[in-house]
């Protein structure tokens, strides 16, 4: 064992050791004066067998203030079969720490596969509201379908959460959240809505800042609807960061404190498995959720080990630095897990939970090629090395869904983009945002632009909303839901367009 690992080991064993002494301290529950369950509930990462049941333990206070005594509570919970919590099938207790904000991941097993369970909290003598979830089916199982809604980027800002309400209401296996599920500063033109704090830096403004958002009742009654299966992106640290450094267009100073505290506050907010975070390592966020021989989910984390931005970030002419082999985005362990993960792969679909646009983006400026740094076009060479091993390896029909760009794009993934006769090796649906950029603007002669200069991307549209997502035996249908109106609450949301995939054959069409 090296230096290194010893002191890691030592480092681990004393957090252990500390949450273990915290948790036999917990002997008594504080009788609260205020609900404590006002972030409300959640579950995630559904298994055959089980979930993860989450809640944290708040005081609805300023930024600075916290109402909730500074010890270790119990907090218990139940698992029922029914909404009113009458048939309870499991039940237990957890410890919330201040170590981790007071926050509950309790990972329940010993369910029965494909079926739907209710669940609550109790502590100090409030109860929290009642959420549903959904297991996941059998590994061996060949469900008709898997349905599923995918979202990202949610400035508080920016607009309300109609999109969510929208979400909550739909019938679905799970929803895929693929990043900016905060944003650390605040806007430069009035807003729609205010955030408590300009801007995030510490470790209890990170945590005030997702309980401001948490409060969101729209919100509330997703994460309460259905089991979500999250990753992150940049602004739940700061914009465009890479790896262990800032972007090259915005250095900061102290920036490994602020990630660390902003990657706790993730684990701490979000229905994750209590082996996901790893202290000052950071969180091990890439990770595959299956469903039965229909789906698998293969989750990536493209900011914890990417390079930096080559070329200064930003969209720019290619420059040298583009092109170097080891520029890579998901860092070379990740790179193996994900061939790893695919080649074993069983199933019909495999969908890629991915956070930043895979295609090609040729921006014409002036007479000049120009990409977005930020994307995986700054990356080519580790996205060559990705779509290379799909057209190698051939794993079943993999499917791309990404966020970020707060528009939606709809495109064929080619071995090469800029050889026409180039294979098709996968699709990418690229989804709007749910709030990021107000309501939107069709800037047409834009987005035509684009197509004509890149005509592997399909289809544009820049309004609010999701994809909601139908996986059969044949194909994959995705339903895109926009609205018009989210800067003020009430709004609806329509279908807008549906795509499909067909089972054993490559490319994506839009359905007339």
């Amino acid at each position: 064992m090296n230096r290194r690992n010893f002191l890691a080991s030592v480092g681990g064993f004393i957090a252990y050791e500390t949450m273990r002494r915290n948790s036999l301290e917990a002997q008594t529950v504080p009788a609260f004066k205020f609900d404590p369950f006002t972030v409300g509930v959640a579950s995630g990462d559904p298994a055959p067998d089980g979930v993860v049941l989450w809640t944290r333990l708040t005081s609805d206070t300023p930024v600075g203030v916290n109402e909730i005594p500074q010890v270790a509570i119990p907090v218990s919970w139940e698992v029922a079969t029914d909404e009113s919590m009458r048939h309870i099938v499991q039940h237990g207790s957890a410890v919330a720490t201040p170590e981790l904000g007071h926050s509950v991941h309790v990972e329940v097993a010993g369910l029965k596969p494909s079926s739907d369970y209710f669940y609550r909290f109790h502590c100090g003598g409030s109860t929290s509201r009642v959420g549903k979830t959904r297991t996941a089916p059998a590994f061996d199982a060949h469900p008709d379908h898997v349905r599923f809604g995918f979202a990202s980027c949610q400035h508080y800002e920016d607009g309300y959460y109609t999109v969510h309400r929208e979400m909550a209401n739909a019938d679905l296996d799970a929803v895929i959240f693929l990043g900016d599920y905060i944003y650390e500063h605040h806007v430069t033109y009035p807003p729609t809505r205010k955030h408590d704090v300009d801007l995030v830096v510490t470790l209890e403004q990170y945590r005030h800042h997702y309980a401001q958002y948490k409060r969101d009742p729209d919100l509330q009654a997703c994460h309460a609807a259905h089991p979500w299966i999250v990753t992150l992106d940049d602004h739940e640290v700061t914009n465009n960061w890479a790896g262990m450094s800032t972007s090259p267009a915005h250095p900061e100073e102290n920036f490994l404190q602020r990630r660390a505290a902003a990657l706790q506050a993730y684990y701490e907010n979000m229905p994750l498995r209590r082996s996901t975070y790893l202290g000052p390592k950071g969180l091990r966020l890439y990770r595959k959720v299956q469903y039965g021989q229909m789906a698998q989910f293969t989750v990536l984390d493209t900011r914890q080990f990417r390079t930096p931005q080559p070329c200064g970030d930003r969209v720019k002419p290619t420059c040298e630095e583009r092109e170097r082999p080891e520029g890579t985005m998901m860092g070379f362990e990740q790179e193996k897990w994900f061939n790893e993960t695919l080649s074993a792969s069983p199933t019909t679909w495999n969908i890629i939970a991915n956070q930043v646009m895979v295609a090609q983006l040729d921006i014409p400026q002036n007479g000049v090629e120009t990409h977005a740094m930020d994307m995986w076009d700054g990356y080519p060479a580790a996205r060559k090395r990705m779509l290379d091993f799909l057209a190698t390896r051939k794993p079943n029909n993999p499917v791309y869904i990404t966020g970020d760009a707060h528009q939606t794009w709809v495109s064929d993934l080619k071995r090469n983009f800029d050889d026409p006769k180039s294979p098709i090796v996968a699709s990418e649906i690229l989804g709007t945002s749910i709030s990021s950029g107000r309501n939107g603007v069709d800037h047409r002669p834009v987005s035509d632009m684009l197509m004509k200069a890149n005509p592997h991307i399909l289809y544009s549209h820049s309004r609010r909303g999701f994809f909601l997502c139908e996986l059969t035996a044949k194909a994959m249908e995705s339903q895109l839901w926009t609205t018009n109106e989210i800067e003020a609450p009430g709004g609806h949301l329509a279908k807008t367009a549906s795509f499909v995939v067909e089972a054993g054959k490559t490319g994506i069409h839009q359905e007339s």
